[in-house]
């Protein structure tokens, strides 16, 4: 379809962005219309350069206005008529350059094919979501959009002050030439003084229009800007803040840093066409002159602007992280940790130019006993392009180290507040200067809080308070955040749970897991929506074996020793024994699931569902495997071997199907090692401990709670 038509058929919101590129002097939107088709089969881009093309394709455009005007004639069409004579007088004047109407009328159907881009937006994006791309929002896309107008914008407004220079200039080089003809013919010279008003008049009345402009270009950035800042940007430091603690969301940056040096370049050209302003004033100066009055207005604003978006672009990117950590945001006293930040506004021209410096919070809080902690290492880079895959302006800061002040390092004790080592939260500052043409802004980024221990048996407690804080405080900036801390939703809590296993293992909790989960918390209830989770119930209790010990004990043995397992789904995990006991009495004898110990930190059991000689079913359980056992076997060896030895009959295995109904062999089959039997890697440990002898003399124990022990017998 022709590019005309394409653009008739445009939505009312584009087709409003078309009216406005042709309210502009250079092509008529009439003459577009009505010879549409041949403006688009010309080489308007060759013509812009050759200038015996461009004199053929002028004296052909003036002929089709002459077809086309004999055809209103006939069609008695006056006012088309009466307009497309003036058009033809207005073309004229490109007689001895035509070139120059040829790059005019390439600029216009450039500058439609950008309407058309920005009105194709949707559909390239769906195209993205088909590559499985990352989705972008409808707000995103609106954005989107918005940055696309705003760059239109721009250009126009470049089109806009060639074209009031140009009319500045006819004027001066007009003038001037009176001045050296020194006419002295009274009424000449009042016929000229006429001109020259008119003249001028225009100059004025482009200057007004050229400045409303700019300032329509302005609240365009300042908008925005507000959705950059209050919205986009702050959505992403959430993003990374719950990413920090397990969350799957992406926290890539390049898309923000495409946005934020969008919006900086057109700020920054702003300034360029405010310069332009100033020479062209100094050229020429009136009184009433609207430049003088509104420029010092439009300059301040732009600054303004520039200085907000500047300070907001610098951001920590990568959180501080030690490499053999639980977790980012735990560092540990003297030993390496590793931190990234990035400048959101991309100007290769600094590449290398900016120094960051790290420092410490400078300003402890009045809390007896609260450390202060100096950073060693290589404190200075530059931000540059070199250290990011995806060409971003990083420093990448991979050799710091903490040391605890000896003396000075605290509070004067004025508050009754104490926090443990692991609830102290601190924050690691960055400041560097940005100066770019002319502009100069100092600006400091922060990292989230982070603990700070001293050897690794507080890792446990101080990851405890890192998920805290991330996971419900919304000021970042808070290090008091743990000493008066709000309680969490079942929902937030069951949630930041979930990420833990999915960070850990790739496969998170499911609706029946963290329902047990609640029931251990809360006890039975018909909904947990209403519960909430407080910090001393999660990690601060009295009793060293805290929810939080219990769960980051199982969460420890999984990771190690059963990820295989838990990310086939083949470890029911979290089940309480009444559930247990109901859902295997319910299948038939050999059914067994394997489960997280209640009691034992850090122990997995598995439980089975046999029948008395009445032929009841009875479930019986094993006392829990620690990684004691689990370093010395896989757990899928031992559920492999594990067998009874009941009198006058040969040892056998309980375990027959996996819950629901799947054959054991299927389910760990393609675990097991290639060797059994007396040639087993593990034949020592199964000898001595996965063999059980019964104390009935039956083939069957009668119904019990009996518990089988993994010990020798």
């Amino acid at each position: 379809m022709a590019q005309w038509e394409r653009l008739r058929q445009l939505p009312a919101v584009y087709r409003q962005q078309l009216h406005e590129l042709y309210d502009r002097d250079g092509l008529p939107m009439d003459v577009r219309h009505y010879l549409s088709a041949w403006i688009e089969k010309q080489e308007w881009k060759r013509a812009a350069r050759d200038h015996e093309l461009a004199v053929v394709l002028f004296q052909v455009l003036l002929e089709n206005l002459d077809i086309q005007q004999s055809r209103f004639v006939q069609e008695e069409s006056f006012l088309l008529q009466h307009n497309i004579r003036r058009y033809k007088q207005n073309f004229l004047a490109y007689l001895d350059d035509p070139t120059v109407l040829a790059n005019t009328i390439l600029w216009f159907l450039e500058k439609e094919k950008e309407i058309l881009d920005i009105a194709d937006l949707p559909d390239k994006v769906q195209i993205l979501q088909v590559e499985q791309e990352p989705m972008e929002t409808s707000s995103q896309q609106e954005l989107e959009r918005k940055m696309a107008g705003l760059r239109n914008d721009m250009q126009c407004m470049e089109h806009t002050m060639l074209c009031l220079e140009e009319q500045q200039d006819e004027f001066d080089f007009k003038y001037k030439t009176y001045k050296m003809e020194a006419v002295v013919d009274e009424a000449v010279k009042n016929e000229r003084v006429k001109i020259f008003q008119v003249l001028i008049n225009k100059v004025n009345e482009s200057r007004k229009s050229t400045l409303c402009d700019l300032t329509k270009l302005l609240d365009r950035s300042e908008d925005l800007l507000v959705l950059l800042l209050n919205k986009e940007l702050m959505e992403w430091q959430r993003r990374q803040q719950i990413a920090c603690i397990g969350a799957p969301d992406n926290i890539c940056l390049d898309q923000l840093e495409k946005w934020f040096t969008c919006v900086a370049v057109c700020l920054f050209q702003v300034r360029e066409f405010l310069n332009k302003l100033d020479e062209l004033e100094g050229k020429l100066s009136y009184d009433g002159d609207p430049v003088k009055s509104q420029k010092p207005a439009l300059r301040r604003k732009t600054d303004t602007l520039l200085r907000d978006l500047v300070k907001s672009s610098f951001v920590v990117e990568t959180q501080p992280s030690m490499p053999q950590g639980k977790g980012p945001l735990v560092l540990r006293t003297n030993v390496q940790f590793s931190v990234k930040t990035r400048l959101l506004v991309k100007f290769p021209e600094l590449n290398h130019s900016m120094k960051v410096n790290v420092c410490m919070d400078r300003e402890a809080p009045q809390i007896k006993g609260y450390r202060r902690f100096n950073v060693l290492g290589t404190k200075t880079k530059a931000l540059n392009m070199a250290e990011s895959q995806s060409g971003g302006m990083v420093a990448d800061f991979r050799h710091l180290t903490l040391k605890e002040q000896k003396s000075g390092g605290g509070g004067k004790g004025v508050s009754d507040i104490s926090l443990s080592v692991t609830e102290e939260l601190h924050i690691i500052y960055f400041n560097t200067v940005f100066e770019y043409k002319g502009l100069s802004v100092e600006m400091q980024a922060s990292s989230l809080p982070v603990v700070i221990i001293s050897n690794s048996s507080q890792q446990q407690s101080a990851w405890a308070s890192v998920l805290w804080f991330n996971m419900l405080s919304l000021n970042t900036k808070d290090v008091m955040f743990l000493a008066n801390s709000p309680a969490a939703t079942w929902k937030q809590f069951g949630e930041m749970l979930s990420w833990q296993f999915l960070s850990a293992t790739k496969r998170g909790l499911n609706d029946a897991q963290l329902e047990m989960i609640a029931h251990r918390l809360f006890g039975k209830q018909k909904k947990y929506d209403h519960c909430t989770v407080a910090w001393s119930k999660f990690s601060k209790e009295s009793s060293p074996d805290t929810f939080w010990v219990w769960f980051d004990g199982i969460l420890v043995m999984v990771k190690t020793y059963l990820e295989n397992l838990w990310r086939d789904g083949l470890i029911m995990g979290f089940v309480s024994k009444g559930k247990e006991k109901s859902l295997l009495k319910k299948k038939k004898r050999g059914t067994f699931l394997l489960r997280f110990s209640e009691s034992v930190i850090g122990g997995i059991t598995f439980s089975w569902v046999d029948t008395t000689m009445t032929g009841e079913p009875d479930v019986k359980t094993v006392q829990p495997f620690t990684k004691v056992d689990l370093s010395q076997i896989p757990f899928q060896e031992i559920i492999r071997n594990f067998q009874i030895f009941e009198a006058e009959n040969v040892p056998e295995s309980p375990l027959l199907y996996l819950y629901p109904d799947t054959p054991r062999n299927e389910a760990f089959g393609k675990y097991y090692s290639e060797r059994s039997g007396d040639d087993s890697p593990y034949i020592k440990y199964i000898r001595t401990k996965l063999v059980f002898v019964s104390k009935e003399t039956n083939r069957r124990p009668p119904s019990t709670d009996f518990t089988y022990g993994h010990l020798s017998t």
